[in-house]
């Protein structure tokens, strides 16, 4: 097994807290330990920072991730690889002196730990099917042409046989922003008090759904079955330390203001995604303060894959370039193994942050949890916790699981509506595509993942059945089996420097001018068709998302 020193892993923070402290987990305000020390996004517990995967049986203590969404659709090359937004980063109340909010205010990190653009990306040792040949003790996993629609495998229509078998292996790409005010990385959200900051997160799954392997144990203990790649964007373009998870170390995911893009809230950041020879690149433009920071997902930064090796105890990093793996975007240009059915899309990470009354040196929560009005209980979702003390700024005490029983701060009505006790709305412009980057996506979507949660394996209030789709609603059911008082929505948008723009939380006045139905904008059930494990190619259908389509894009830059 290749590893560097010793190994940790970034969300079971408390399991091995008298060895490592903070970084891996830690219990909140022990001292930090840098070095070499091995450390990766751990998401079989719960890391906030993973794509939603379909099948449930793949993580045993795994449970899901909210990521209301909105995708976009273009048949014009290159839609797929290379396109630009304009982003302006929200803005949080002000806070008293003391750190200690005011009733009624809320924050961007109660609300969300990440937001995120993302993209299909090619990865031959990633699922569907990354083993190309059996007898090959390094397989080249199946080709994936980078750039290419011919790695389109699936008929467009449900009820016709397709190749889904023959799928390249395929990774997602999320360029996420953290938002800052709370406790920080590695071990929580934040990079600073005031401060947002970024990363290029690449995420595969080690598993052959053809012939139903996994990633050798020992290189799960060490990667994970979803091994991430992971680099902070730099204003040198090179990573601070190793993005690929057999290589990643505790300072991988450890902030540096000295080599890392720091933003202020309210900034206008131009996000331009785009491919090179050496991999995807992404260039992000500070248009308030000039800075600017860049990464490109290349060998020769340290990005890899995880040899896919499903015998023995082998944990071996390719380097590797990722490369988009579409030319377009459809509904037909998917990751065939995650939950969504997205190529290029926006997505909140929402349903973490819960409030916590009193939380032990452990990281739990032994007091009652939620909001003021819901102090009652604690629920086997109040995980991974951090005492207001460590916070950089909002004097708060919170939890990070995932909130399966739905009624945490995203699940509450104080998303941004215009009040100033509430964040402003992340706001951004549609994609354009092309050369120019002038060429605007002709239609959108909006997808919510909502029925892959409300499982009841993953949520015991609610009864989603994602084979016949009984019991899947929304808004979703609290632990308390009421609906959740809450669920944000996409909003077009006047106002903030261009004729359109996306806004995400809730109704802005002065500014709304559409919210195409609030939350009833997600849609019917949407069906998709997924490789069935040891199928030998057979397929199977799932209803993990609500979706609906608009046939126009109706806000354009």
């Amino acid at each position: 097994m290749e590893s560097k020193g010793e190994s940790m892993n970034l969300r079971s923070r408390f399991s091995f807290a008298a060895a490592i402290s903070l970084l891996v987990g830690l219990v909140p305000a022990a001292p930090v330990v840098a070095g070499d020390i091995h450390a990766h996004i751990e998401c079989s517990v719960s890391r906030n920072l993973c794509a939603e995967v379909e099948d449930l049986e793949l993580f045993s203590p795994y449970v899901g991730h909210d990521e209301p969404s909105l995708l976009f659709y273009s048949d014009h090359p290159g839609s797929g690889n290379r396109m630009q937004y304009v982003l302006t980063l929200p803005s949080d109340p002000a806070v008293p002196a003391s750190g200690v909010p005011n009733p009624g205010q809320s924050f961007n990190f109660e609300l969300h730990p990440a937001f995120w653009f993302g993209m299909a990306i090619c990865d031959t040792q990633s699922s569907p099917r990354p083993l190309g040949d059996p007898a090959k003790p390094i397989n080249p996993g199946l080709p994936c042409i980078p750039d290419s629609d011919t790695n389109i495998h699936e008929n467009p229509d449900p009820a016709a046989p397709d190749s889904m078998s023959t799928h390249p292996g395929t990774a997602f790409m999320e360029m996420q922003f953290y938002p800052p005010g709370w406790s920080t990385w590695p071990a929580s959200v934040s990079c600073a008090a005031t401060q947002w900051c970024a990363a290029l997160n690449i995420d595969s799954l080690s598993r052959d759904y053809f012939h139903g392997t996994n990633l050798n144990t020992s290189c799960q203990n060490l990667v994970s079955i979803e091994p991430v790649n992971f680099a902070f964007i730099t204003k040198s373009g090179i990573p601070h330390a190793p993005p690929s998870p057999v290589n990643s170390t505790v300072a991988t995911f450890t902030p540096n203001a000295a080599t890392d893009l720091f933003m202020n809230s309210g900034d206008a950041i131009v996000v331009t995604l785009r491919d090179t020879a050496s991999g995807l690149r992404i260039d992000l433009n500070d248009l308030t303060t000039g800075e600017t920071g860049f990464m490109t997902a290349s060998a020769a930064n340290g990005f890899g894959q995880v040899q896919y090796e499903p015998s023995g105890a082998v944990c071996k990093n390719l380097p590797y370039d990722f490369h988009p793996e579409y030319s377009t975007s459809s509904e037909l240009t998917r990751v065939p193994w995650a939950a969504h059915s997205y190529n290029i899309a926006f997505s909140d990470e929402i349903g973490h942050f819960d409030f916590c009354a009193r939380v032990n040196s452990g990281g739990g929560c032994t007091g009652t949890e939620g909001a003021a009005n819901d102090l009652e209980k604690s629920d086997a979702d109040d995980n991974f916790c951090f005492d207001a003390s460590v916070s950089t700024l909002v004097k708060v005490s919170g939890c990070l699981d995932t909130n399966s029983g739905f009624d945490g701060a995203s699940y509450l009505n104080v998303w941004p509506d215009g009040s100033t006790d509430h964040p402003t709305p992340i706001v951004f412009t549609s994609p354009r595509t092309g050369p120019n980057s002038n060429i605007n996506y002709s239609r959108i979507a909006f997808e919510a993942d909502l029925p892959r949660i409300e499982d009841p394996a993953v949520s015991p209030s609610n009864s989603c059945n994602r084979n016949t789709g009984s019991g899947c609603i929304k808004p979703p059911l609290t632990d308390d089996g009421v609906a959740a008082s809450f669920y944000p929505f996409y909003s077009a948008a006047s106002g903030y420097g261009a004729a359109c723009a996306w806004a995400f939380g809730n109704d802005i006045p002065g500014h709304t001018v559409t919210d195409f139905g609030g939350l009833n904008q997600y849609g019917p059930l949407l069906r998709l068709r997924y490789l069935a494990f040891g199928g030998q190619g057979a397929t199977l259908t799932r209803l993990n998302n609500f979706r609906q389509i608009l046939d126009t894009n109706p806000c354009t830059p």
